[in-house]
């Protein structure tokens, strides 16, 4: 259920509104900045300061922080002197070896582990051998459309048989990850992107820096309030390219969508889009779109991948075990369904 971005289009906008100085507090103002190094997609901070330089400070820390994590938790890319992701799927002489890692890889493995528990099974970062395939047949249909096909069933099911979550066997206390079949292989794109977004958020609001917005390809997390006190109207798009499906009044949550509109391509004049429900081994179809609202980034990444595969009424409950957690579903008729507390953030 890999959700990396490739385009600079982020899924959801802020909508910065005019700012409004109160008469008995200093005035800040506002300011922006952006890259394209991190997580193949758009980050953008915005926020507000006393300064240009006040502003650059908390960006470039930002920014640093998103690099470390990237590199940590890319699958694609190895880096000297890192053991990441890339390193704990690799073989050695036909076996996975047991790594030392970054205690944040072994960390957001657990929290995977847990997503895994809370979703029956859904957002599964085992997947990554069915993944791969899909990644490779999409990759090769878009370079070559004429060329474009779907992975056979067999292999897709040959692949299956090495997504055991129970096969990742992690030691807290010596920070090490070994995968024990040799044929699986880790793919993290759920939720590495929202975990790192928060991560990121909370050692801001740690040093008391309020007043920001993380996006980073549309996993928004907010931080605080805007400087006069109100929150961050946050819009979220729609999939048919129309007016925003809704505007949320965000003060310290975090908003992630996953859509099929995301990332796909053609088979046969037939699209086919990247979120692929670990059962049938295909491309979920429930949905178009499905929004999470919560606190937490990592979860709302998550969640919005696992939702997007299950029937409404078993999303409804897995949302509603989630205290402050609401969630938005569109079907492919446009039609918007919404959990019981979602309003509470509509504006």
């Amino acid at each position: 259920m890999m959700k990396r971005v490739l385009s600079i289009a982020v899924l959801l906008c802020i909508l910065i509104s005019g700012f409004c100085a109160c008469t008995t507090q200093p005035q800040k103002n506002k300011y922006t900045a952006h890259s394209m190094e991190y997580f193949d997609t758009v980050t953008t901070i915005t926020g507000y300061a006393d300064s240009q330089e006040e502003f650059d400070t908390v960006a470039d820390e930002v920014f640093s922080a998103f690099s470390e994590y990237d590199r940590l938790y890319s699958i694609y890319h190895r880096f000297n002197g890192m053991e990441n992701l890339c390193t704990i799927n690799e073989l050695v002489d036909g076996q996975h070896r047991t790594v030392t890692a970054d205690r944040r890889i072994v960390d957001m493995l657990l929290y995977a582990k847990e997503m895994y528990t809370a979703t029956n099974g859904i957002m599964n970062i085992a997947m990554g051998s069915v993944l791969s395939l899909w990644h490779d047949y999409r990759t090769i249909g878009k370079d070559n459309p004429t060329q474009a096909s779907l992975p056979p069933m067999e292999k897709l099911r040959e692949a299956a048989r090495h997504c055991d979550m129970e096969k990742i066997i992690i030691d807290e206390v010596n920070n090490t990850v070994t995968l024990t079949d040799p044929q699986m292989t880790l793919d993290v794109g759920a939720i590495a992107k929202g975990y790192a977004v928060e991560c990121v958020a909370k050692s801001l609001e740690a040093k008391d820096i309020t007043g920001y917005v993380l996006n980073v390809g549309g996993n928004v997390r907010t931080i605080g309030t805007k400087a006069d006190g109100t929150p961050w109207a946050v819009g979220i798009e729609n999939p048919d390219g129309g007016d925003y499906l809704a505007y949320l009044n965000l003060q310290g949550e975090s908003v992630v969508t996953s859509g099929s509109y995301q990332r796909f391509y053609y088979v046969d004049g037939k699209p086919y889009h990247h979120i692929i429900h670990p059962e049938t081994l295909m491309p979920a179809d429930l949905y178009v779109s499905v929004s999470v609202v919560c606190k937490d980034s990592g979860l709302a990444d998550a969640l919005s991948t696992a939702l997007f595969c299950l029937p409404l009424e078993e999303g409804k409950q897995i949302v509603e075990s989630f205290a402050d957690t609401e969630a938005m579903w569109v079907d492919a008729d446009g039609n918007q369904t919404v959990s019981s507390g979602w309003n509470t953030f509509a504006n």
